[in-house]
């Protein structure tokens, strides 16, 4: 990007800012729309007491932001809704820092039960929570968008072998149940197999782009679809309310993607509404829509520089940067042409930069679980949108897709243990430091070769000296005789016959029969004093482990090839 590029983007992000919480929750159209047009504090007083409620979207994208505020206002002024149960399948929060997300609903009283299956961000609900005020249940991604999607014809609960061994697993741990004042889950044992169930959905709220006059919801210029057809069906069929916000008016189109009007029965104007975060509506970001805005890179640079300035994502050093490559290295090795693959987030998105740089991109297709198909997943606030992407599915519709066609997915990890068991779930000892497992459970289940990719310690010093890596303090160990939570079994990996394997800073592991075995390192990299004494995890360390080229540390020369056949 040039100067005047990034002042622009910066102009960009600063008016985002300012008007980050512009909100009108009386407003109606003025035009002679019809009777189910009404103000966001209209829709919210429709709301039951004891209702529970479904708000679709995921990051910064697609956010019902308006009704979050209006339902907040509500309870404030009214004292109802009241004792809602509030269900978000993906990552919903603000990390306690940007208003209009689902954190908006966290007040003691408004919402006694929160169910999702990422809860990093959402801060409020976490505090809430730990201070005993809102039960906190979490289910893997894949089951509850089968759950929402069966409630349509009357299914409540899903048999899975996804969570087997894990802490999802009441005979390992905890089941959903992070907080449970009552002792309930949400899942229970079944022989080989776990049955999860989601309680009755009452009301689905969803972010659309625009409507017409007769309260048709168009689905044009969004950035992600989600759980919007699924959750609105779910409500209807249990007699619910299906609610939508739109950024405006437009003219009625019959052969454009929408929604038709009989399906809901409310539709909020709110003229600020936003495709996603720093995008208006009414403005979208062509580069989020089928067939994007034809400059991949200049949508990659975009992205990469908002997150930056946010500070939503770490800035990738030298040694951040070498990891990546290390991921994309192994992964031009064993993953196949024509492979259909999930991204996660974090450094996994650095995996992917590297190979949609690379000639291997055209032979590939990246997915998102949100049900974005094709194009290059977006990192950062953005995650679940895509650079590009081919076309738009919903989330169950993915999940469904990747038990039958995933091959590969690159997910990052915080704990990693001697039989290879993962913890990306649980950061600490505190309710206040859950992250929940995600779409992680349900992906691995699909998924026939895994590549988790993260540092080797945690706040350790590295640097990059010619053409080698040098440990200049060491941090806290992340590979450990046992995470703290299992929400990946390596055990039930091998038994399923999965390939796995474990990039990081100091190198490659495979999971194994006997463990975890180091097939390569890192150029500069000793094993007993930068990998054997930074590691309470029991490794296999072959006699003569071969280093990668020099090119994946300093990125010089560095090509990624199909290998001949």
């Amino acid at each position: 990007m040039t100067l005047l590029e990034k002042a622009r983007l910066l102009a960009e992000i600063i008016a985002w800012r300012l008007r980050w919480n512009r909100r009108d929750l009386d407003y109606r159209p003025g035009e002679a729309v019809a009777e189910k047009f009404v103000s966001a504090r209209r829709a919210a007083a429709m709301i039951p007491d004891g209702a529970t409620v479904i708000s679709s979207g995921m990051a910064g994208n697609s956010r019902c932001s308006t009704f979050f505020w209006a339902i907040r206002e509500q309870f404030q002024n009214t004292g109802t809704p009241r004792g809602l149960t509030w269900v978000s399948v993906g990552g919903q929060g603000g990390r306690g820092k940007a208003p209009g997300s689902v954190e908006e609903v966290g007040l003691p009283e408004l919402v006694t039960r929160y169910i999702s299956g990422h809860v990093e961000t959402t801060q409020s609900l976490l505090r809430m929570a730990e201070a005993g005020q809102t039960d906190l249940h979490v289910l893997p991604q894949g089951e509850m968008t089968e759950l929402i999607a069966g409630q349509a014809h009357g299914d409540f609960t899903v048999r899975s072998r996804t969570g087997l061994d894990t802490f999802l697993d009441p005979r390992i741990g905890s089941g959903t149940a992070i907080v449970s004042r009552d002792g309930s889950s949400l899942v229970r044992a079944e022989a080989d197999a776990l049955r999860y169930e989601l309680p009755p959905i009452d009301v689905a709220l969803f972010c659309g782009a625009y409507a017409d006059v007769s309260g048709n919801v168009y689905l044009t210029d969004i950035a992600t679809l989600t759980e919007t057809h699924e959750s609105i069906d779910a409500a209807r069929a249990n007699g619910g309310l299906a609610m939508a916000v739109v950024g405006g008016l437009v003219e009625d189109d019959p052969k454009a993607p929408r929604i038709d009007a009989d399906r809901l029965d409310a539709v909020v104007v709110n003229p600020w509404n936003e495709q996603t975060v720093l995008a208006p509506q009414q403005r979208p970001w062509k580069m989020f829509t089928p067939g994007g805005d034809g400059d991949d890179q200049a949508a990659i640079e975009k992205l990469r520089f908002i997150n930056r300035v946010l500070r939503l994502t770490p800035v990738r050093g030298p040694v951040e940067e070498a990891l990546g490559r290390l991921g994309a290295h192994l992964f031009a090795e064993i993953v196949p042409r024509g492979a259909h693959i999930n991204i996660g987030v974090g450094f996994p998105e650095e995996v992917c930069r590297e190979v949609y740089a690379s000639e291997l991109h055209e032979d590939l297709v990246f997915t998102t679980e949100t049900g974005v198909y094709g194009g290059l997943p977006a990192p950062g606030v953005y995650f679940g949108a895509a650079v590009n992407p081919l076309r738009f599915e919903s989330s169950a519709w993915m999940f469904r897709h990747y038990r039958e066609q995933l091959d590969t997915a690159v997910l990052g990890f915080l704990q990693v243990d001697s039989s290879g068991n993962v913890n990306v779930s649980r950061r600490g000892p505190n309710v206040s430091d859950y992250v929940g497992p995600g779409g992680f459970p349900s992906i691995i289940q699909a998924a026939r070769r895994v590549i988790f990719i993260g540092t080797w310690m945690a706040g350790a010093c590295w640097e990059v000296t010619d053409a080698q890596l040098r440990l200049k303090q060491a941090g806290r160990p992340k590979f450990v005789d046992r995470v703290d939570e299992i929400t990946f079994s390596g055990k039930r990996g091998l038994a399923d016959g999965k390939q796995v394997y474990y990039v990081t800073n100091v190198g490659v592991f495979r999971l194994t029969s006997r463990g975890l075995e180091m097939i390569c390192k890192m150029p500069g990299v000793d094993i007993e004093r930068d990998i054997l004494a930074n590691s309470n995890a029991r490794l296999v360390i072959p006699v003569d482990v071969p280093s990668v080229d020099k090119a994946v540390v300093t990125g010089e020369g560095f090509r990624l090839h199909w290998p001949e056949a």
